[in-house]
């Protein structure tokens, strides 16, 4: 039956309309267009993915949490070994499994459809909102940050930009997909140009002498687990998208040797740029100075760049426009497979029937967004998105952890040691569990119910199949009134 599903996707990609404009979010058909990606390609879309707006806003709060420069630092280089533990874990997984979805199928063909159910409802209604929440949340500092210099900006002013954003995200991604993909490609040069000019910067600034940060440079290390466990959350902020590799497993030249390869590059190069950008701004600001700006690459900006300093708010805005366009933009995947699984509304698996983009999907995760943006702050929820995620990472590691104790004659072309993934899972572990124990935030509690309040949904509606017919008279209007047709005629 895999093979079957895999033909059927095959045979959609190549007649659909829709999926051959969606697809290009996680470089599938647009990779499919070269034939063979070979390890260039791979290392690029990796490091593509994974510099959006981390760099430019959670800096201070590693510092923050860490209390000191060095064990900074070292949270980040820490961060940077466990995303290259976790994507080798899950390039095994991806030589194992070859379908679309990412963790939803894994889950899925390994723990059976109940906890797949419960990952695509908190994916859809929580975690992917919340990730262009915060990344929108970040432009709009950078955006704002200009016309209040020396102050930090007015949380109202922020928030507002940072839905303005979203109106403007949805607006492009609901009418054109060219158009949508050509912003991603522009805006990816961006965030490189700005990051070297800050490598550069810092460069000269050490050669200069400027090394004061560095001086006593573990004194006030804060020891608590959940202090560390949320300054690893925000560190890992900036990693996030290492897992984005594993909708080309197939596209890729001799996946066994490649993948690997392009992992083994991509991620340590990311890791050196971010120590780097690190270095640099401490060079420049003390400590304290660091902690009290509200945009870190600005505040260097101003310090280093002098009357040039518009040029780094210019690129960290579009930068982090950029990635949330992308975050925005491969927001249909999940939505549409579990539609097609059963999992989820019709309606949400749907296109337009003009501009051939999932309307509904998008509509519906802006939505979603702009509740959290109007309820949270940046940090808040960095760090519920990273609880939820760790919690689904943990799940799908166990799951390859079983796959190879259990199922060792299954045929993978490349298989990595079982000691990786055991990090990776005892590393999940402590995340999700660290900041509960050490300091128990009542919104967690309410995050865990939300998880299983998908228990409510899913035994009526999925697995005794019961679709009231007010629910089918409701699709069928929202379809009229938003001008959306099924994507295929056999969708579910």
């Amino acid at each position: 039956s895999m093979m079957r599903e895999r033909k059927t996707t095959d045979l959609l990609h190549s007649t659909d309309p829709l999926h051959s404009s969606t697809d290009l979010s996680e470089g599938k058909e647009k990779l499919r267009l070269k034939q063979e990606v070979g390890l260039i390609s791979g290392v690029s879309l990796i490091a593509g993915t994974m510099i959006g707006s981390g760099i430019f806003m959670s800096p201070e709060w590693v510092l923050h949490h860490m209390g000191n420069p060095a064990s900074s630092l070292l949270i980040w280089a820490a961060c940077g070994l466990l995303a290259m533990f976790g994507a080798l874990s899950y390039a095994e997984l991806g030589t194992i499994i070859k379908e679309s979805g990412g963790e939803y199928i894994y889950i899925l063909r390994i723990f059976g459809s109940f906890p797949a159910f419960l990952f695509a409802y908190t994916s859809v209604i929580l975690v992917r909102p919340a990730g262009l929440a915060a990344v929108c949340l970040s432009f709009a500092e950078y955006a704002i940050a200009p016309f209040y210099p020396g102050c930090s900006s007015p949380q109202v002013a922020v928030k507002c930009t940072a839905a303005a954003c979203i109106l403007i995200l949805t607006i492009i991604n609901c009418l054109n997909v060219r158009l949508a993909t050509s912003v991603m490609n522009i805006f990816t040069a961006a965030k490189l140009l700005a990051l070297l000019v800050i490598v550069v910067g810092g460069l000269v600034l050490l050669a200069k002498g400027q090394t004061q940060s560095f001086q006593n440079g573990f004194q006030g290390t804060t020891a608590g687990i959940g202090a560390v466990g949320v300054a690893f959350y925000q560190g890992l902020w900036s990693y996030d998208g290492w897992n984005n590799l594993n909708y080309v497993t197939e596209e890729l030249k001799k996946p066994e040797v490649t993948l690997p390869r392009a992992l083994m590059i991509a991620i340590p190069l990311v890791t050196c740029l971010y120590l780097l950008v690190n270095v640099s701004y401490l060079a420049a600001m003390t400590p304290s100075e660091l902690l009290s700006s509200g945009a870190v690459a600005v505040t260097w900006g101003d310090k280093v760049l002098g009357s040039w300093a518009w040029f780094i708010s210019l690129s960290v805005a579009l930068s982090t426009f950029g990635s949330s366009n992308g975050t925005f933009f491969s927001g249909g995947r999940v939505c549409y497979i579990a539609a097609r699984e059963g999992h989820m509304p019709d309606i949400l698996s749907m296109a337009h029937v003009r501009c051939l983009t999932p309307s509904p999907a998008l509509l519906f995760t802006s939505a979603m967004s702009l509740i959290m943006i109007i309820s949270g702050t940046f940090t808040s929820i960095v760090n519920f998105f990273s609880f939820m995620a760790w919690l689904f990472y943990g799940m799908t590691i166990s799951g390859l952890l079983y796959l190879k104790i259990k199922k060792p004659e299954l045929p993978r072309s490349y298989e990595v040691p079982i000691i990786i993934p055991i990090i990776v899972l005892m590393a999940a572990v402590y995340l999700v569990l660290a900041p509960i124990i050490d300091q128990p935030q009542i919104e967690i509690l309410y995050i865990v119910l939300f998880i299983f309040s998908g228990i409510i949904f899913y035994f009526p509606l999925v697995h005794f199949k019961y679709h009231p017919h007010f629910l089918q008279r409701v699709t069928l209007h929202l379809q009229l009134l938003l001008e959306v047709a099924p994507t295929t005629r056999d969708a579910n």
